[in-house]
């Protein structure tokens, strides 16, 4: 697949749980969203080294599908307001969240890769104090190539809201503010309120904002979805910005467990094993041209059996064609009580989805206590920017560097090879052979579902070639 554009959903969800779930689950087609007022609650109870009793775990909404893009936060009163959903399909250019640039709960700052060059988007919510504005204008932060900065601003004025006729000096701060990163404000393509009032009698705001790169084709073609908005009192906004040509891949070479295709892959390095010549090591370089052809026997036999598969960002859902159809009639209808019917249909096919999946392994692996796992704290994915020795790594290339470098940090110091003739000399001693049995009772140690190198023979081959 060749992506071209990156396409982007923004909302407030006004701490809304289920309108978030729901844009996860229906929007799909959408690159990356973007969420302000996200809601954040105590999922359970973790051990502490203070407290017997445990400290909260704070934890939001998450979906196989997407990458919460969020900084981590401490307890409910720190929790940030903004956060975003990376599709996982985009994990070739690379999203790195940035807080190493701006840190701040108001502010989220991410960057990506595309042809070489680095891009950032910029996610704000400003609340009636306008601290995330306050802030972005004492650090004077340089950044270069922001593709998009937008959010809820919480800001009237003249020149986005017809209908309001007043400017505010806070305005002037947030133009001058996207001027500094190249960037000016856009308009919808459908003109209309972002935000309804949740006053009678006061007039709907346009509050929620979008500005894009000077003169690019995507300024002024961002639109207003009032329709998508659910509960909330605020309307989602979507643009799609052009990017260099960008190659997706969408499938892989795989061998599903327990399949026909595995076991022909097992019978074949079975027979090549039996046929293979190793009387002869007499040297190292016996044993590697040995390792080397082991290798070729597995190669061949995996590439012979092995299936392209399709990769898709849809995992196994819980969501059925009855939520589909109680949002339909809800989108339709704006009624309170097609709201609360949509809200039980979803809870009552959520829990019966789970039901079944608790069921399904408690039923396959008679062990009910391995699905203790499910109430552990659960690290959130890798998405911090790494820096080694003061710079930035954000190539694969330069985090193996870092990574080689630092297990390797003193490889080229001197030794004082003297302290070595202290030791008494021993005998040298033959290599001592173990038996088959040996070799099978270690295996029963080892992961199913893990390898022992890059070679594609996992551990359950070789379980199976050894019987």
């Amino acid at each position: 697949m060749i992506l071209k554009n990156l396409n982007i959903l923004l909302q407030n969800v006004h701490k809304n749980h289920l309108i978030v779930n729901t844009i996860l689950e229906t929007q799909s087609h959408f690159d990356v969203i973007l969420i302000q007022e996200l809601p954040w609650s105590v999922i359970c109870q973790v051990p502490s080294t203070v407290n017997s009793k445990g400290k909260n775990f704070i934890g939001t909404v998450h979906h196989p599908d997407w990458l919460l893009f969020a900084i981590i936060p401490v307890n409910k009163a720190t929790s940030p307001r903004v956060t975003a959903y990376i599709n996982i399909c985009l994990f070739p250019l690379r999203f790195f969240l940035r807080s190493d640039i701006i840190n701040h709960s108001d502010i989220l700052l991410m960057s990506f890769t595309n042809d070489h060059i680095q891009y950032f988007i910029m996610n704000i919510y400003s609340d009636s104090s306008h601290l995330a504005l306050k802030y972005l204008k004492d650090i004077e932060v340089n950044i270069d190539n922001v593709l998009v900065m937008t959010g809820d601003f919480n800001i009237r004025d003249s020149l986005w809201d017809p209908f309001f006729p007043h400017h505010s000096s806070i305005s002037d701060d947030l133009l001058i503010l996207a001027d500094s990163f190249n960037l000016a404000l856009s308009s919808p393509t459908n003109p209309c309120p972002t935000r309804d009032s949740d006053m009678i009698g006061e007039a709907n705001s346009t509050i929620d904002l979008m500005f894009l790169r000077y003169e690019s084709s995507e300024i002024n073609q961002h639109s207003i979805h009032p329709e998508w908005r659910l509960t909330s009192n605020h309307a989602p906004l979507s643009i799609a910005i052009p990017i260099v040509d960008e190659i997706i891949n969408t499938s892989k070479l795989l061998i599903q467990q327990k399949s026909e295709q595995e076991i022909a892959f097992i019978e074949e390095v079975i027979l090549s094993f039996k046929n293979f010549d190793t009387s002869n090591i007499a040297n190292k370089e016996c044993l590697k041209y040995m390792v080397n052809n082991l290798d070729s026997i597995v190669n061949r036999a995996w590439n012979k059996n092995a299936k392209q598969m399709r990769i898709t960002k849809h995992s196994k859902k819980w969501w059925t064609d009855e939520c589909n159809k109680a949002l339909t009639d809800y989108r339709a209808s704006r009624s309170l009580d097609d709201w609360k019917t949509f809200k039980k249909v979803v809870k009552n096919t959520k829990k019966s989805s789970f039901d079944t999946k608790i069921q399904e392994v408690a039923d396959k692996s008679h062990s009910p206590w391995e699905l203790m796992n499910w109430i552990n704290k659960h690290k959130l994915p890798a998405t911090e920017a790494i820096k080694y020795k003061g710079q930035l790594r954000l190539t694969p290339e330069s985090l193996w560097g870092a990574l080689h470098a630092t297990f390797n940090t003193v490889l080229h110091c001197q030794v004082d090879t003297e302290v070595l003739n202290e030791l008494r000399p021993k005998p040298t001693i033959n290599w001592v052979p173990f038996l088959k049995e040996e070799f099978r009772q270690a295996l029963i140690k080892c992961n199913n579902l893990s390898a022992l190198g890059p070679d594609k023979l996992m551990w359950r081959h070789l379980k199976v070639i050894l019987k």
